[in-house]
């Protein structure tokens, strides 16, 4: 597509980069908003998501070092495509939620609620972060011949992240934007309907997006690891999903239950007669 925005002298601006930077920002912002309908404190709020934007970044180049070892091994130059790429966003998620937990008991927040407050923005922000792998032509589909395929054609995707060019592929970029989309919906017309509790959206995008990335990543062609998993073989992130799905069905539960629990009522003990 269109991997590089702007080209001004020696500077090149990556539609990637500032789709990436577009993404973060909207995503915090959704979360600020939602903080402030909650009653938590802001600056807490945005220090937290400055460090969710940090450690994310951080992990999901960290897991696409470990997923690709063999290859920055192999060629130790390409260790300077981790700089130009985003990474594997699930190695982002897992560092972020880590760094979230530690903040949030040190700043002595809500853990559930403020996890709530952030699990919409985290889809907001997926969703426009794979339009920055569309166009920067990574996170590609296998080849295929139905009409939605979508064909890349810029030389400069294909060496920087292997893209073939000329082939229609499955656009799975796409795919999972719509799938984050859809989920995004679903935690916004659900976060207050039926029984709420605390805990409950953050859970409910964990699941639905561990079923849906599962799902596109049989539609993905490009090299990102692999997992032997009893019978089968499989991707690292379907590897990821097969542990995040049931989890997130197990502390649904727990939390659903330990919320519907009554509280025991403290016995107050008699006063002495003065």
């Amino acid at each position: 597509m269109y991997p590089r925005l702007l080209e001004l002298g020696r500077i090149t601006v990556y539609t990637y980069g500032v789709l990436l930077a577009a993404a973060y920002l909207l995503g915090l912002k959704l979360a600020m908003v939602r903080a402030k309908k909650r009653g938590l404190d802001s600056a807490r709020v945005l220090d937290l998501g400055i460090y969710i934007i940090i450690s994310a970044l951080i992990g999901a180049k960290l897991l696409l070092l470990i997923t690709d070892w063999r290859t920055f091994k192999s060629d130790p130059q390409e260790l300077w495509t981790l700089a130009r790429s985003g990474g594997v966003f699930y190695g982002g998620l897992i560092l972020a939620v880590l760094v979230a937990l530690w903040y949030i008991r040190r700043a002595g927040l809500p853990l559930w609620v403020t996890c709530d407050v952030f699990a919409p923005g985290i889809a907001l922000g997926h969703v426009i972060g794979r339009f920055g792998c569309l166009f920067a032509g990574c996170c590609y589909g296998k080849p295929t011949g139905r009409p939605w395929g979508i064909t890349f054609t810029d030389p400069f995707a294909a060496s920087n992240v292997g893209t073939p060019l000329g082939i229609p592929l499955h656009p799975t970029q796409l795919y999972e934007a719509g799938a984050e989309l859809l989920i995004l919906f679903a935690l916004l017309a659900t976060d207050r309907q039926g029984r709420p509790f605390a805990g409950r959206t953050f859970w409910l995008y964990m699941l639905l997006y561990g079923i849906s990335r599962f799902i596109i990543e049989i539609y993905r062609g490009d090299e990102r690891g692999t997992v032997h998993f009893f019978w089968t073989t499989l991707s690292t992130s379907q590897f990821i999903s097969v542990i995040l799905v049931p989890l997130a069905i197990v502390m649904l539960v727990y939390l659903a239950r330990r919320a519907e629990a009554p509280v025991p009522e403290r016995k107050r003990k008699p006063r002495k007669a003065a």
